[in-house]
């Protein structure tokens, strides 16, 4: 295959976001100029290198918004539940549950997995690290042990699969010219082989320094722990108690209780009814693409509606458009720079340039990534190991930046690009790159990642934590990527 220039611009910006990842830069600068550059070169046109800026990231915003659209609406559910104290209700009876400091670990890390994936681990560690934490040092768990596991299991397990919300593996897939559903069951097998695998090990290195319940050193660690976070909350208690209506006393008393019981109960049942899709004989009853993200996106639109209404009755009007308004806020927050990125990867595939480069429907459309990959694919081992690992290599390298989540669409299209040279499946490759990607800049093994939040909630130094945390995540993605090999 005979490659242009634009095509060896395009490598030469990939390693460049490489490097830049590497130095732990963002990488929205350079995709972008990428963009323009390789669009100028290709068509020849400085006016088509501009409009091809654009078209990039309407292309990426219209395929990713859906990622929007169910993180704001889960954040949204979420802010609605803190207004009748529900959230808090959910998880209080769970204390009652941690009657030493081995259960504890366990407990936490359940509770911090089910929590996280369903409503990510961002807006769910305040309320796990505020609540369960300290009962779980109490009960002897130390505070650096708590920490590792809201980590891991958290911003570790959940995320790296995401498979309630499907964001991650939407990214990765799209890149790489993949269903959804190629990517998600594999990342969510993989992502629990690498999270039990990384809880054992660190069970194993906490073992030693479990106190006893409710020890002088338990009460010593948990007195400093609240010392360090007394300021702030009773900052807010005050705010809080001088804002709140007895009206809203009232019925945060009782519809606290009733949704701490329906919130769950609902998203039970849409976790088994989306498991019992995949076994279904009927095609038509099958969840496909982003069905999975639809449905739950749904149910939490009208657990929102239900949540505003029955706290605020006629001021719901006003109220859960407030609380839409935040979780788009939240939403671009954490995943506005992903769309320049996307936009620039996009450019690796064929079924996006057209649109891209504003190239007629008769007119050839290049896969600068793929044609790349094509061409050498001569020199590329037919080796399922040596893909495998240079892949979750990627994946660590583009974590590094801290987001976790911008380095999917690299990993989805080499993924995608190397699939006829690779000797293994893409969907699994891809699985293999997210697992990287995400568990280290998701916030378990850098201390500039989310990782900052667990620390400063649980008291003990980020540095520390990812230390801590280095040994086990590995062993997980190591265990987990010899899996794939072996068995996937």
């Amino acid at each position: 295959m005979d490659l242009s220039a634009a095509h060896w611009l395009y490598a030469l910006v990939t390693a460049l976001v490489i490097v830049t990842m590497l130095f732990r830069k963002g990488v929205v600068l350079p995709t972008i100029v990428g963009t323009f550059l390789v669009a100028w070169l290709y068509k020849g046109s400085l006016v088509g290198g501009f409009m091809a800026v654009f078209n990039a990231n309407l292309v990426a915003a219209r395929e990713l918004f859906s990622i929007f659209l169910i993180i704001t609406l889960m954040v949204a559910l979420l802010n609605s539940l803190k207004d009748i104290g529900a959230d808090q209700r959910m998880i209080v009876p769970i204390q009652k549950v941690m009657v030493n400091g081995h259960v504890a670990f366990f407990v936490l890390m359940v509770v911090t997995y089910v929590i996280s994936l369903f409503f990510w681990p961002t807006p769910a560690v305040p309320l796990i690290c505020a609540l369960l934490v300290p009962a779980a040092m109490r009960a002897g768990l130390p505070a650096m042990g708590a920490a590792m596991i809201v980590a891991i299991a958290g911003q570790g397990m959940a995320l790296s699969s995401d498979y309630i919300m499907q964001i991650a593996p939407m990214l990765t897939a799209t890149s790489g010219g993949m269903e959804t559903v190629q990517v998600a069951d594999k990342a969510m097998i993989l992502s629990i082989i690498t999270g039990v695998t990384a809880v054992g090990v660190a069970y194993a290195m906490m073992y030693k320094s479990i106190a006893k319940p409710n020890s002088e050193e338990a009460e010593n660690a948990v007195n400093l722990l609240n010392a360090m976070t007394a300021d702030k909350s009773v900052v807010e208690a005050e705010v809080s108690a001088a804002s709140e209506l007895e009206v809203y006393r009232g019925r945060k008393e009782i519809w606290g209780k009733v949704f701490a019981v329906l919130v769950p109960l609902s998203m039970l049942a849409v976790m088994i009814f989306m498991f019992s899709t995949k076994f279904s004989d009927a095609e038509s009853g099958r969840f496909a693409g982003g069905d999975g993200a639809a449905f739950i996106g749904g149910v939490a639109a009208v657990l929102l509606i239900l949540a505003s209404v029955a706290f605020g009755r006629i001021h719901a009007l006003d109220k859960i458009g407030d609380h839409i308004t935040d979780g788009f806020v939240f939403a671009f927050r954490a995943m506005g720079p992903v769309i320049p990125i996307a936009g620039f990867f996009f450019l690796g595939s064929s079924d996006f340039t057209g649109s891209i480069l504003s190239l007629g429907e008769e007119a050839a459309k290049p896969a600068f990534l793929f044609d790349l990959v094509q061409s050498a694919q001569a020199s590329i081992p037919e080796n399922a190991f040596f893909s495998a690992f240079g892949i979750l290599l990627v994946g660590i390298i583009t974590g590094l930046d801290g987001s976790g989540f911008s380095g999917l669409p690299l990993v989805g299209a080499l993924s995608g690009a190397m699939s006829g040279s690779a000797g293994i499946d893409p969907g699994t490759l891809a699985a293999i790159g997210q697992m990287g990607s995400v568990w280290t800049g998701g916030g378990t093994l850098i201390a500039w990642s989310s990782l900052v939040a667990v620390a400063g909630f649980c008291g003990v130094s980020v540095l520390e934590l990812a230390r801590k945390n280095f040994i086990p995540v590995m062993t997980g993605l190591v265990v987990a990527t010899l899996a794939a090999i072996l068995f996937m």
